[in-house]
């Protein structure tokens, strides 16, 4: 019978275990596709102490458990040799069909990838801790905002659970909730106060330059649209003989590219009821429309309201500038300044504006197109004191009206407290 392999301690070796010349240990084994590979290191197990000058590793047999583990379940050794880029770009691979804006923020992160030695970084080495920590330098040392490294995170997140259920990693190191590791300095979209609006559309209106952009102001601060919607509105979807705006596409441009996209999710599709007010800024809008003797078609759809001085369909940036130049002239003019405001900010402010005055959220839910009624209920989290102060004003006033109405029925106060509080108080 041989006699076992023992090291320089004398310790019994196991199968596949040897120690080199120089003492250094090394572990051979074939992996699941069938490849003869080797994991090395300066200790058998952890209490052994590490020769002085050299590199530290996991001991040699910790190295064999995770090894012999990945083998009982089929998970393949070193990541399947993938990158994080490599692994990215096959995630991305999978993902047909997507909208052109998804598949532009693919390619950010892609290009971003590449640059960074992170995702030349084998996908098998990337642990819990250094996730967390790529992202937290994304945002201090690269100076990335919370919401273009959420967009990251959305692209590695999905990557590396595919190479999980694909049985080449046990763990996906970017499961984690990323509000506990970076700081949200996203700005929060504020809605302007009711004067502000008043105060702006007032100036527009009567400036000599932006008047000619009041109606289509006007517009959105009151239907709560959003803006590729706005500016995809063709003839055919301002019903103006029911009073109607029907959405159920967008006009969007990414790069150089103008094309129509489906609406944001499917309860972007609505039909939005005009108030008069609305109604009249359509009128104008209609009649002052050029006649053009050739439409402009866009992926089938013509008829488009806006155009801009080439002739070509207005798109958001058009509405986002004009925004800002009559903004900022209001506050080359006057003291009391206006605060920044968007095509968004409209919309924010609409749903505010409905949300102040008691709509029902699930009317408003419709109206603005959420999927989610919690996108709409986080509108009333804006509601600040002056808003509570005047609702329980409006209470107050109902409750003494209503005291009054009992007195001159010759009821007594708490005769009706089983109205006034509920039964038994």
């Amino acid at each position: 019978m041989s006699e076992k392999r023992r090291d320089n301690k004398n310790r019994i070796l196991r199968t596949g275990e040897s120690q080199e010349a120089d003492g250094r240990y090394r572990f051979r084994y074939t992996d699941a596709n069938g490849k003869r590979k080797s994991v090395y290191s300066w200790r058998l197990v952890a209490t052994d102490s590490l020769p002085y000058g050299k590199r530290d590793n996991l001991p040699l047999r910790e190295q064999e458990k995770i090894i012999n583990r990945d083998l009982e379940d089929d998970i393949l050794p070193d990541g399947g040799g993938l990158t994080v880029l490599q692994l990215s770009k096959k995630y991305v691979a999978t993902k047909t069909g997507v909208k052109h804006t998804t598949r532009a923020g693919y390619g950010t992160v892609l290009r971003l990838l590449e640059r960074d030695p992170f995702g030349a970084k084998r996908i098998d080495r990337v642990r819990l801790s250094d996730a967390k920590e790529w992202l937290i330098k994304l945002q201090q040392v690269d100076k990335k905002s919370y919401s273009s490294i959420h967009t990251i995170r959305g692209v590695l997140r999905p990557a590396f659970q595919m190479a999980v259920d694909d049985d080449i990693l046990r763990k996906n190191p970017f499961d984690f909730l990323i509000a506990t590791v970076l700081v949200n300095d996203a700005v929060t979209r504020e809605a302007i106060s009711r004067k502000q609006e008043r105060t702006f559309l007032e100036f527009v209106k009567n400036d000599s330059h932006f008047c000619r952009y009041y109606d289509g102001f006007y517009i959105l601060f009151n239907t709560g649209m959003r803006i590729s919607e706005f500016t995809g509105l063709t003839i055919s979807d301002v019903d103006m003989e029911n009073r109607t705006i029907n959405i159920d596409h967008q006009l969007q441009k990414t790069g150089a590219l103008v094309y129509i996209n489906t609406t944001k999710t499917n309860a972007g599709k609505r039909v939005i009821p005009m108030q008069d007010d609305v109604y009249e800024c359509f009128e104008r809008i209609l009649a002052r429309r050029p006649k053009l003797k050739v439409e402009p078609m866009i992926d089938g759809y013509s008829g488009f309201l806006w155009f801009d001085k080439d002739g070509k369909p207005m798109v958001a940036l058009h509405w986002e500038k004009y925004f800002q130049h009559a903004v900022d002239k209001y506050n080359s003019i006057y003291r009391v300044q206006l605060p920044r405001i968007t095509p968004h900010v409209c919309r924010h402010t609409y749903c505010s504006n409905m949300a102040k005055s008691g709509m029902n959220p699930k009317v408003l839910q419709y109206l603005m197109g959420h999927s989610d009624i919690s996108v709409t209920l986080n509108t009333y989290t804006h509601l600040k004191f002056d808003d509570a102060k005047d609702e329980m004003e409006k209470m107050a006033k109902k409750q003494a009206e209503a005291n009054e109405e009992y007195k001159k029925l010759g009821i007594k106060d708490n005769e009706h407290s089983v109205i006034k509080y509920g039964t038994n108080g």
